[in-house]
């Protein structure tokens, strides 16, 4: 089945690498993410700027133009950034903004409203949040007035799960992603957020798998397999993220 890979990272030393939290990741180029998943069918993707990368951009430029047009670039860029600035990375294929809550190195969560419409506004991009859906509480009425949100990671926890839904039911979309790092119930997550909205679950890799306690393996696909039909597998392993990274 083809999968349209909506949530990997791309570790270039080549590039500003800095440590994050006391962490420094593996590198991991373009080539090596090609030869893991050279027996899957990728048809297209999404690279994920990661907190060790700040607000580099060279990485991902270079990177996108290496994997080609079906490929696509979710960045992190500070407040001050000009419009020029976006529209330029728009025309070398980033299409979305990044908030990483969970381990910084993104712009502050604060800015969230403005920024994301901004972005939106600006060159169509939606934003994507890394965080504990725990905290959503704080953000929802933020969030649900904002044009285009995804969550990484099927938030992360059990206790998040419920306030995940009913941003779920406002369109929010999930990153069915890491499989390996949550603190929850993975079957049923998926499960209950295609029930809610069948358009929101996008999957992706998360390769290579930085500070995972596990790291992903293709069972993971093969699980969604498992628990949908066909036509919800199709869905959630290339359709729905097709449709929301390039609308």
């Amino acid at each position: 089945m083809k999968i349209f890979d909506a949530h990997f990272h791309i570790i270039d030393f080549e590039y500003p690498v800095t440590e994050n939290q006391g962490y420094v990741p593996p590198s991991y180029v373009v080539e090596d993410y090609q030869k893991d998943t050279a027996t899957y069918t990728i048809g297209g993707g999404a690279i994920v700027s990661g907190s060790f990368q700040g607000f580099d951009q060279g990485y991902l430029v270079n990177a996108l133009e290496k994997m080609g047009s079906a490929f696509c670039g979710v960045t992190q860029l500070p407040f001050s950034v000009t419009d020029d600035e976006i529209i330029d990375l728009h025309k070398k294929g980033v299409c979305a903004l990044r908030f990483n809550v969970k381990r910084g190195g993104s712009e502050d969560l604060s800015k969230l409203d403005y920024f994301a419409r901004r972005v939106h506004d600006l060159a169509g991009w939606h934003s994507e949040l890394y965080i504990d859906a725990k905290d959503l509480p704080d953000i929802a009425p933020t969030i649900e007035k904002l044009p285009a949100i995804s969550i990484d990671h099927l938030g992360l926890s059990e206790e998040g799960l419920p306030h995940l839904l009913k941003l779920v039911e406002k369109g929010v979309r999930v990153k069915a992603t890491g499989f390996g790092r949550v603190e929850l119930d993975v079957e049923n997550a998926l499960k209950s957020i295609y029930a809610t909205n069948p358009e929101a679950l996008m999957f992706g890799t998360d390769l290579p798998s930085t500070r995972a306690k596990r790291p992903f393996v293709y069972a993971d696909v093969e699980l969604i397999q498992e628990l949908f039909d066909a036509m919800a597998a199709e869905k959630i392993l290339y359709q729905n993220a097709m449709n929301f990274y390039f609308k």
